[in-house]
């Protein structure tokens, strides 16, 4: 492989990896949030106690997600300078406005929060998780927008001296159609997989069942509050998902035409739950089909016509040009690989759809017909096969993200800003395969060791499980830890 193909795979690699933590982040601090303030409205220990048993594994997943994201930023400089170059006036205002802005609030205000315990007021301490929820939604909002912009570039010029593309309207490129659309399903997506997160830890606890009956009413709870988040995250999900694909055709619709592998333009298109074709991605035949879906999906509309891969190729040929035009890589360069698209489009779809089935699962078994006669949880350990459905509660959803991730990007391929720039462009032309392949190595070999950590620690605060009901709140000055410890000592940080 050369420079850019190993370029691309160490993208890939990190980018994937980086983005495992990212939804639970996002969607996981807002469920603090919402657990700190139903205990803030209610004084009731077992909101706290939740707070506290999710707080530690939010925790280890934001340190670990800030340490793999800082690798995104190096990458642009050291294998993509020309692309870095390009696109450098447009990325570096939602940039900045995410680190200046965003990551600073939620950076700040989560050291408020872990260390405010006991020391500020309860709403005031309350607050600063909020602040953390929306700076991660805010950071994700500004990353977007530069990603939205490789779909549908708008608000720019291109300045023929520099062969840069310049800023002209910031608010167009923060109002982005396909920003609108992908925001929102994103957004959803990350609380769907909060939801499993929180589910999946009170599920183990559930099915291990050797806890005192209250905490056994306080894992039920977090569990249906799990359940519920993942629900209706997954529905939230499956609306901004149709608003999203309905933009995806108009502005990239070569990207819809490969997620069905329809290379005949089609009126109506029918949607294929399964196609075998060959490997080079050539040509499919459908197995089985669901009429008018896709038109659907595209348009909304059961009888509008979805143009195919070979009318697209040739328009995209007539209006870049073919093989000796520098914007197209190959004869059929235009086209991205199909039988990825395809399968990455489809495992999204499943995989959502099954996280979303456990999440209705869970509500159901833990229903109110297992309280006992004075209203109260009846401690009913759940059955051995609920262990792997708390392993598949949030690996589902995560799944999803990934592959939905994935094919937004394979599909946009060739193009790394769709219609100005192809991916074999973008590569720096002084970085040879082999630096590539060793960089590739150490960050592969160093993102193995971090996700031995991360599981770690995750299941090590995993199975201390809930807080005493009468811990003292997040302490630790001096070594004794005690309120009477030496001031000068320093501050010590334990739950």
């Amino acid at each position: 492989m050369d420079a850019t193909d190993l370029a691309r795979w160490q993208f890939a690699i990190t980018t994937v990896y980086h983005f495992l933590f990212v939804p639970i982040t996002i969607g996981t601090s807002l469920l603090l949030a919402i657990l700190q303030t139903a205990w803030y409205r209610t004084d009731n220990p077992a909101y706290l106690r939740l707070t506290k048993f999710i707080g530690k594994l939010f925790l280890v997943n934001f340190a670990l997600g800030l340490v793999t994201g800082i690798v995104q930023e190096f990458q642009f400089g050291m294998n993509w300078s020309d692309y870095s170059r390009f696109v450098g006036d447009i990325f570096g205002a939602p940039l900045a406005f995410e680190a200046l802005l965003s990551f600073f609030l939620e950076s700040t205000f989560l050291g408020v929060w872990i260390f405010g315990w006991d020391r500020l007021p309860k709403k005031l301490h309350l607050a600063s998780i909020w602040c953390v929820a929306i700076g991660t939604m805010l950071s994700a909002y500004f990353i977007l927008a530069a990603n939205s912009f490789m779909q549908n570039p708008v608000g720019y010029r291109l300045n023929p001296t520099t062969g840069r593309a310049e800023m002209t309207d910031f608010v167009a490129v923060l109002t982005n159609p396909v920003q609108l659309a992908t925001f929102p399903h994103t957004i959803t997506a990350a609380w769907m997989t909060a939801g499993g997160f929180v589910m999946a830890a009170c599920l183990y606890h559930l099915w291990k069942g050797t806890h005192p009956e209250t905490d056994f009413a306080i894992y039920r709870k977090g569990a249906r509050i799990g359940a519920i988040a993942c629900l209706v995250g997954g529905l939230l999900v499956a609306v901004s998902g149709d608003l999203q694909g309905k933009v995806m055709t108009e502005k990239q619709p070569m990207k819809m035409a490969a997620a069905e592998a329809l290379y005949e333009t089609s009126q109506p298109a029918e949607f294929s739950i399964l196609s075998l074709g060959s490997l080079d991605g050539t040509h499919a035949n459908t197995v089985l089909k669901i009429p008018g879906l896709l038109s659907f999906l595209a348009t909304g509309s059961f009888d509008a016509k979805v143009l195919g891969i070979n009318d697209l190729k040739a328009a995209y040929e007539q209006t870049y040009g073919r093989g000796a035009n520098p914007l197209a890589v190959s004869e059929t360069g235009y086209v991205p690989t199909i039988p990825l698209t395809y399968w990455m489009f489809r495992l999204m779809i499943g995989t959502g759809i099954l996280g979303g089935l456990i999440g209705a699962a869970v509500l159901w078994v833990t229903r109110r017909r297992n309280r006992g006669p004075d209203g109260h949880a009846v401690k009913v350990p759940l059955r051995k096969y609920w262990l792997w459905a708390a392993v598949a509660a949030p690996l589902l959803p995560l799944f999803a993200n990934s592959f939905g991730w994935t094919f937004t990007e394979v599909g946009r391929q060739p193009w790394l800003v769709f219609g100005l720039m192809t991916t074999a462009q973008g590569v720096s032309p002084s970085v040879s395969g082999a630096e590539v392949l060793v960089s590739m190595i150490v960050f592969t070999l160093l993102y193995g060791a971090l996700a031995v950590v991360e599981v770690t620690l995750l299941l090590r605060f995993l199975r201390k499980g809930l807080p005493a009901e009468d811990a003292p709140e997040i302490t630790g000055i001096g070594p004794g830890g005690g309120p009477d410890a030496d001031a000068d000592t320093p501050m010590i940080f334990a739950y």
